[in-house]
């Protein structure tokens, strides 16, 4: 089969991170050994699992291609740095961010192409494994291509072994049809269903429902592809319902989880072996020795904080500082929508303080001795309570303090250097004591238990804030407090980090905090104060790097059970049957709901295609999913047009496709017939007879 792009492999990948596929790499210690013995095969197929932690699931390069450019999420002060993949201005080919996720995807497939193919020559080893790891390979081929087939189109299908084992290169590569692409896509998951696990020893392998969930989102994005082009939508959109309800209705069959709480779904004590979760970029723990082989370059976290004022912290205590609570969070880059913020209903979905930094507090290190406990009270002075309408008119808060809200640890790892974990100081006991302070609670049962948190994640602040809560400094709100007079913190009314076209002040607009003075709550808030997404932020032993206060190495989740029941929720809302789509939903909203709140508050009974979009927002947002669902319902115009006005001016059909690598163009000798997808690098855009 010469349809192949196994020149990725001759060229190493220039500039490519991830791990190549050649033996002397994969196995530095296998001498002479090749692909026919097991200890040297199954080396190399340890690789092809290698990149979802070391680059697609913890670089931001996935992240932007898989969320920016969309309704939920906005370039930090509506700035130009990355207008190419948040606003479609001027993107390329030699785009970085498409280019890398474009090489890592075929790098993956080429490694993944030989371990499968070379199984059938294995000299030795057991054949119960032979069988299971070239399933859990046919599976991540699966996932790689059904990235690259549903962000750039009809590529190239190789099915081939890399050229380091079989010494070809093809420099006139052409191109598959997406149809082709996704029926090998389903070919493989199939088939790995078939010889995968239900369980496995080590948990960041693939299993059955591993790949069964993969095939449910697998058919719902052939679906779309079936309703702009091939005319069989609701045939896949079937699939999807039938597989996507399969893993559902026999769950403990598959070992398959959805937690009963939210809270216990992003519980800091339930990031490692998640049990929601189907498929996991697993990342290095400090107290383990495979820290000392695995990348440590996790800094999602920061990429997607949010800020409060820089005036509320003491000396070296901002998050882009010293930031041994937050971690040091200089490094935002995006904030939410508009529409995503008021996507939350705080009154009753959990979701919010589960999913975003609403509200903000100092922190200590009382435990270690690092910084004492009077180092993390602030004193509020006449001109900030001025500043921040902290009861501008009577200043009846000038002079109060503000007490820390949480205490940092500082303890030696076994191989990461020091740990920070976190304790949270109780609510109206100034005293200091460390003996005082709260465990976060390691479940949703231990939620406010003598000696436990209010929540199980340190950054989940419990709504809402108390009017008389003295250890928190600002607070995010969705429509203005009628008692917000009484409150000794700065309110900030989410409608006022956006202008009147819903996009952020700052940036070319109107200039960042430090150059444009802001007076909370008169509409020209600084836009770089925003919630952040804390989904990619922990607190426990074993996830710092020492002294990098910008990494975090927890685990990813690539896939888990909560969307399943969105596709089968989408799937039965696309033939029709809204009620049975509701079902799907309530589950999730009945989860995340408050205790006490009347069902009618988050129990829903139809189910449009709008429902569909607000609920994703609410369960995944930033799970790396956003843009591939705008795309399988053709979605991209109506919902820029609505909640990303940027976007929208200039988002064009062609942006429907990523564009090619250039890299690629550039090393291929057709690359005129290739084409680039219309982006202006080449004489066509390749997609003639595709389209």
């Amino acid at each position: 089969m010469k349809r192949n792009i196994q020149l990725f492999a001759a060229a190493a990948f220039i500039g490519l991170t991830v791990v190549s596929c050649d033996l002397d790499e994969v196995n530095p210690a296998a001498g002479d050994a090749t692909l026919t013995a097991y200890e040297a095969w199954s080396g190399l197929q340890n690789t092809c699992y290698t990149a979802l932690n070391d680059q697609l699931y913890t670089a931001s390069d996935w992240l932007f291609l898989s969320e920016a450019g969309t309704d939920e999420w906005l370039a930090k002060s509506n700035g130009t740095g990355y207008k190419q993949i948040f606003n479609y201005e001027d993107l390329t080919s030699s785009y970085n961010t498409t280019q890398k996720v474009f090489k890592q995807c075929y790098a993956l497939i080429s490694s993944c192409n030989t371990v499968i193919n070379e199984a059938k020559n294995l000299r030795d080893g057991d054949a119960e494994s032979i069988r299971k790891l070239v399933a859990e390979t046919k599976a991540l081929r699966a996932l790689y291509y059904s990235i690259l087939v549903a962000h750039y189109g009809p590529v190239t299908l190789n099915l081939e072994s890399s050229s380091s084992v079989t010494g070809d290169v093809n420099l006139y590569p052409k191109r598959s049809s997406e149809k082709e692409i996704y029926d090998q896509i389903i070919k493989d998951l199939k088939e790995a269903i078939t010889d995968l696990p239900v369980t496995n020893e080590n948990y960041a392998r693939l299993t059955k429902k591993s790949a069964i969930g993969l095939l449910a989102r697998v058919y719902a994005q052939r679906a779309g592809l079936g309703q702009s082009k091939y005319g069989d939508a609701q045939e896949y959109w079937k699939l999807c319902a039938e597989t996507a309800e399969g893993l559902i209705s026999n769950a403990s069959a598959y070992n398959a989880y959805l937690y009963p709480d939210i809270a216990d779904m992003w519980a800091d004590a339930n990031n490692r072996k998640n049990k929601e979760a189907l498929i996991i970029a697993a990342g290095p723990d400090g107290n383990n020795a495979a820290w000392q082989f695995m990348s440590k370059n996790n800094k999602l976290f920061a990429y997607s904080s949010g800020a409060t004022y820089s005036d509320f912290w003491n000396k070296n205590h901002k998050p882009g500082d010293k930031g041994y609570f937050y971690g040091r969070q200089n490094a935002q880059t995006w904030m939410p929508s508009k529409y995503l913020m008021y996507c939350f209903d705080p009154t009753w979905d959990r979701r919010w303080e589960y999913s975003f930094q609403y509200a903000w507090g100092e922190w200590t290190m009382v435990q270690c001795g690092w910084v004492p406990y009077n180092k993390g009270q602030f004193k509020l002075t006449d001109a900030l309570c001025r500043k921040y309408d902290i009861d501008s008119t009577s200043l009846r808060h000038v002079g109060k303090i503000i007490y820390p809200y949480a205490d940092c640890d500082g303890k030696a790892s076994t191989y990461a250097g020091n740990q920070y974990p976190a304790k949270i100081w109780p609510k109206g006991d100034h005293s200091g004591d460390a003996s005082k302070l709260l465990t976060v609670a390691p479940s949703a049962a231990m939620c406010g238990q003598k000696g436990f948190s209010e929540t199980t994640k340190a950054y989940a602040v419990p709504y809402p804030v108390a009017a008389d809560d003295d250890r928190i400094n600002s607070v995010f709100v969705h429509y203005p407090l009628a008692d917000k007079a009484d409150r000794p913190y700065a309110v900030i009314v989410l409608s006022d980090l956006y202008d009147s076209n819903d996009m952020p002040f700052g940036g070319i607009d109107q200039g960042s905090e430090a150059g444009n003075p802001i007076h909370v709550g008169n509409g020209k808030t600084s836009s770089n104060v925003c919630p952040g997404l804390i989904k990619f932020n922990w607190s426990y032993d074993g996830v710092f790097v020492g002294s990098n206060l910008q990494i975090k190495t927890g685990d990813m989740f690539v896939m888990r059970m909560a969307e399943v029941y969105l596709l089968a929720a989408e799937a039965e809302q696309q033939l029709g049957n809204a009620s049975k789509a509701a079902d799907y939903l309530n589950v999730l909203r009945k989860r995340a709901a408050r205790q006490g709140v009347a069902e009618s508050a988050w129990k829903i009974t139809n189910v449009t295609e709008d429902t569909i979009f607000d609920e994703y927002a609410r369960e995944l947002c930033g799970e790396f999913s956003r843009w591939a669902l705008l795309k399988r319902h053709n979605a991209f115009e109506s919902r820029l047009a609505k909640y990303n006005k940027r976007a929208a001016a200039s988002f064009k059909k062609l942006n429907y496709n990523r564009p090619i690598a250039y890299d690629f163009l550039s090393t291929i000798l057709n690359a005129d017939e290739y084409g680039d997808n219309g982006y202006g690098s080449t004489a066509t855009s390749g997609l003639s007879g595709f389209e």
